[in-house]
Formats: C-alpha cells, sequence, structure tokens
C-alpha cells in the first residue's frame, strides 16, 4: 500500500490566498492560557482537594464566558479559534476529573496534613505563622504517619498505578510545605528557632512514606515486565476520548490496522532496494549493509551539514516553499550528551540539530550502536524533518504569525508536518541510491511501528519488552536503541498519542496537500499558508483553507486515511 508519486503541479493563482485576516478570539486564548499559568504557580499542591476543585471552578467559569460569545458573527479564523479553544478547555477538563478521580482513591494517606495545609494556603499572603503551634502539628504529623504506613501494610493497593497516584500525593504536599517553610526559615527567627527541627523530621518522614506507598500494592500487580521500562497504560475509553479530542477520526483498531498496511508497503519497498544492493529479499542484511555506511568518530557535524544542504539545494530547486534567508542563518547546533542518549539514541531537532554519536567514555558497544544507528543513509530522511523545512522551520514561523495559537499545538501538526515530508519527498524521487531508499524506508516503517506498539501499549495488548522486541525483530533496530527509543515512549512526558501522531499526522498532511492541489492550489501556496496559520490539528486547518462549515459544537469527522487506499 504506498501513496502514488506526483510531479510538480504549476498552476495559475485561483483567488486570493491572503493570510492577514485577524481573530476576534485571540485575545481570549490568550486570556485562557494566561490564567491556566496563573492558577498553575498559585496552586503548587496539584494533588490536593484544593488543586482540583479550583480547577474544576475555572473550566466552569471559562464554559459559561465560551456560551456567551455569538458564534455566528465570527470570521472563519475566529469560528476555527472559537472550535480550538473550546476543545482545549474540554481536554482539560477531561483529563482534570481522570486525575480527580484517580485522587480520590487515595486522598486519606493525606488526611494526617489536614491541620497543617493551611500553613501553605496562608504563606502565600506571607502570615505569620503561629511557630510554637505548627512546630507541634509537625511533630503530631510525623508520629500520624508511622501508624498510617503500619495500617497501610494490612491493606495493599489494588495496583501499582494506584499505590504510585497514593505516593504522588504525598510528594506533591511534600513539595508545597516545602516551599512554605523556605519562605519563612531564616527570614522569621520565632519561626527558624521552633519550627527547624521538627520540620527536618517530618520531611525525612514524608520521603519514606511515599516510597512504602509507591511499593504498596498488591502482588498480582505487574509493575515491569522484565524491561526495566514502566509505563502507564491509559485504557481503551480514555484512548477514544483522546483520539476525539485530537481531531482524529479513527479507532484504535482502525489505526492499527492502517498502520500495519502501511507498515507491508514499507516492507515490499525494501525488499526491492535490497535487490538493487545484491541481498535478494533478505531486506535485514541490506540494512545491515546500510548501517555500516558510518561515519568516523567527529565527522557526524560534517555529515549532518552535507545532508542538510543537499536536502535545502532539492527543495529551493523545485520552488516547494518559501525558506526564509533568516531561518537559514540561525538554526544552531549542538552535542547530545551520553546520559540523554540512553532515552534519545537518534539526533533531535527544533530551534537547533542535536547530534547523537558516541563519546569517549561511552562502552565500546554502545558507541557501535550508536554510529550504526546514525549513520547517514539513515539521517538521509531526517536532517530536513529536524531542520528546514520541518521542525526548525515550524518554530521559526510559529513565532512570526499567529502566535497566539500556541496552546492548540498538536503532535499531529508538529510531527505529522515533518513526516509529510519525508512522504512528500520520496514521492519526488528524493532518494537515489537504494542506501538512501532503505534509510529513508528504516524511518518510514520506524513510524508505522510506533503506532502499533503504543496503541497496543495503552490497550494492553503489548508490554515493554514485546515493543522493544518487534522494534528490533521487525525494523531492524539495535537493541540499544530499540530499548531506548520505548522508554522515550512510555517514561518521558511524551503524551499517549505522540507515536502515532508521526505517521497519522503526515498522512493527514499529505491528504490535505491533494484536495488543494485539485482545487488549483500549487504545493508552494499550500506549504506556506500552512506555515502561516500556525499550530492546530489538521482537520480545523482544513476548515480554515477550504472555509467549510463549522458549529460551536463541532466534532471531527474527516476521514482523511481514505486517500491512502
Amino acid at each position: 500500500m504506498g501513496l502514488k508519486k506526483t510531479g510538480i503541479i504549476i498552476v495559475a493563482m485561483v483567488g486570493s490566498f491572503a493570510t492577514a485576516q485577524t481573530s476576534k478570539l485571540a485575545d481570549l486564548v490568550t486570556e485562557f492560557e494566561a490564567d491556566n499559568w496563573a492558577l498553575n504557580r498559585t496552586y503548587i499542591v496539584d494533588e490536593s482537594e484544593e488543586y482540583y476543585q479550583r480547577f474544576s471552578t475555572f473550566y466552569s467559569d471559562w464554559k459559561k464566558k465560551m456560551a456567551g460569545i455569538d458564534f455566528g458573527s465570527l470570521s472563519q479564523q475566529g469560528k476555527v479559534d472559537y472550535v480550538l479553544l473550546k476543545n482545549l478547555m474540554t481536554k482539560g477538563e477531561y483529563f482534570l476529573n481522570q486525575d480527580y478521580n484517580a485522587f480520590k482513591e487515595v486522598d486519606e494517606v493525606s488526611h494526617f496534613a489536614k491541620d497543617i495545609f493551611p500553613f501553605m494556603q496562608e504563606r502565600r499572603r506571607g502570615k505569620k505563622p503561629d511557630a510554637k503551634k505548627l512546630a507541634q502539628l509537625f511533630q503530631n504529623a510525623t508520629k500520624t504517619i508511622d501508624s498510617e504506613i503500619e495500617s497501610w501494610k494490612t491493606k495493599p493497593f489494588k495496583d501499582w498505578q494506584t499505590a504510585d497516584k497514593a505516593s504522588s500525593v504525598v510528594l506533591s504536599l511534600q513539595k508545597g510545605l516545602e516551599e512554605a517553610y523556605n519562605f519563612y526559615y531564616g527570614y522569621d527567627p520565632d519561626f527558624t528557632w521552633w519550627v527547624e527541627k521538627p520540620y527536618e523530621k517530618l520531611n525525612e518522614k514524608l520521603t519514606a512514606y511515599a516510597e512504602f506507598l509507591k511499593n504498596n500494592y498488591s502482588q498480582n500487580s505487574v509493575k515491569d515486565d522484565g524491561s526495566g521500562i514502566v509505563g502507564k497504560p491509559i485504557g481503551e475509553d480514555a484512548l477514544n476520548e483522546s483520539l476525539s479530542m485530537a481531531f482524529i477520526p479513527y479507532t484504535p483498531a482502525e489505526l492499527i490496522k492502517t498502520a500495519e498496511e502501511q507498515f507491508e508497503w514499507c516492507k515490499n519497498e525494501m525488499i526491492k532496494a535490497s535487490r538493487e544492493l545484491g541481498y535478494g529479499d533478505d531486506w535485514k542484511k541490506a540494512l545491515e549493509h546500510v548501517k555500516n555506511t558510518y561515519v568516523p568518530a567527529g565527522e557526524q557535524p560534517q555529515a549532518i551539514m552535507d545532508l542538510y544542504s543537499h536536502s535545502v539545494e532539492f527543495i529551493e530547486e523545485r520552488d516547494l516553499i518559501t525558506l526564509p534567508d533568516l531561518a537559514k542563518e540561525t538554526w544552531g547546533m549542538k552535542m547530545m550528551s551520553p546520559e540523554r542518549q540512553k532515552v534519545n539514541p537518534f539526533f533531535l531537532g527544533g530551534r537547533d540539530i542535536i547530534i547523537s554519536y558516541p563519546t569517549m567514555e561511552m562502552d565500546h558497544n554502545d558507541k557501535l550502536m550508536s554510529m550504526r544507528g546514525n549513520n547517514p543513509n539513515f539521517s538521509f530522511p531526517t536532517v530536513q524533518h529536524e531542520l528546514l523545512p520541518g521542525h526548525n522551520l515550524q518554530y521559526f514561523m510559529t513565532s512570526r504569525h499567529k502566535s497566539y495559537r500556541r496552546p492548540f499545538s498538536t503532535p499531529f501538526w508538529t510531527e505529522g508536518w515533518a513526516l509529510y515530508w519525508e512522504i512528500n519527498l520520496w514521492n519526488k524521487d528524493f532518494p537515489q541510491t537504494p542506501e538512501q531508499k532503505l534509510g529513508m524506508l528504516f524511518w518510514r516503517i520506524h513510524r508505522c511501528a510506533r503506532i502499533i506498539f503504543s496503541l497496543k501499549f495503552h490497550l494492553g495488548e503489548m508490554t515493554p519488552q514485546e515493543c522493544i522486541d518487534l522494534l528490533v525483530d521487525e525494523v531492524g533496530h539495535e537493541y540499544a536503541n530499540a530499548e531506548a527509543e520505548v522508554r522515550r515512549s512510555f517514561t518521558t512526558n511524551y503524551p499517549p498519542l505522540y507515536q502515532l501522531a508521526y505517521m497519522m499526522g503526515g498522512l493527514q498532511f499529505y491528504a490535505l496537500r491533494n484536495e488543494m492541489l485539485e482545487k488549483g492550489w500549487t504545493e508552494k501556496q499550500f506549504h506556506d499558508r500552512v506555515m502561516q496559520e500556525g499550530r492546530m490539528p489538521v482537520e480545523l486547518l482544513r476548515s480554515l483553507l477550504q472555509d467549510l462549515p463549522l458549529n460551536k459544537n463541532y466534532k471531527t469527522k474527516w476521514k482523511f486515511s481514505t486517500a491512502f487506499q
């Protein structure tokens, strides 16, 4: 299942594609983001009844404010912003309620601190505390924790996720207590004299309490499958809600099926490239050949620069998009630390390109894995993904055009755009040698595998170790690189749909590109307009570019994947 190759379409400009039109809601979006930030800055104990109640009120107030807007009087830009802002609120409230329900299951672990909490609240306005009384409260809480631990030993939590939530409640309290204590300590002599020692004992006990709770769960709950990678599957219901709020009108099963079809297309193309290299149908041997095309230590930055220059020249010769001179002048280059390479084995990008390659202190095998995994042919499709016209151009343009849409950022736009260019350049014969083709296909098949293993993990159908094995056996990763990729997917701050977003976002952009070309646009007009409209789900971008009907309660419905059947 492939994407048909398309030539360059040059047509006369039809109508006006002006992007200067402003939205009446721009300031409202900025206000919502500022309010959200202000409240998070104020209510730092984010696992507390106070926090959840305050943010419930925040979303309730903003829903009332949105209900008072005359939707019909808005321009198309304004209507798009309305739908985006309402969706942002819906998403925030949904996950707040998910977290709140989980909090209520375990909130009794913090009941011992109910008399201490007012101290943290009153600290916000600098109220002078009754130091002697507070010291006694700290002493009492320290003793109470000991009895709490003994009590909880007889009633372990049902699973490790619940235990982890209970632990986070105590850690959140500890964070707030530390902030309040440091405000007075050393500045208020009476406070310092009375509270210093009781606080030290309580703080030490809170650390032990949190650690105990984290491990106090039923033996029937498996936390680590042996891979050493512990993630938190969100389940099918939360996945479906997340997809809807990301404007992806497909079920996880449908997305997995699409990924599997794309996977097979990639594998067939890899076999073709393998035959060109003389390895017959054994694409894994051909991939081994490509891995060994790595450059010597110290020469990777020049290799990256050569690939960058080649891709920019290729794109500008075909006049595919405007690449501002300042954007080409101001991107940076950095080397990745050995510690970061354990989670990100391949180079990253954005404002800078961050190069992953061995350092002197790394183990010999780790050095080879890093060099083999970052060979120039594997890097061939990803330099432009990270720099121009990918992430670096996105950062450059969204800083200058409709920057108020930053809160609407989605990986389907961010990663989808960069992946779209890999698809588009493949279809323009960007790779010329079989090694370059295998390099592009390696990443393409990797993105398909990401959809499969991330969705199945969150559905509870795959363990982290099975995800690693999939990348090694079916994609051709080095083991350490596969392990780092899975660790990055499940143990960092990446949201559950992030790995899915590369390929699906790319397919969305490709489908939209085809629709706009059919309407008489050139590729350059389409690409430039995307960069001028700011961050948003691609379905809403489509509604904007095509002036499609919208309503206040708009739901996702664009079946973009039909363009690839």
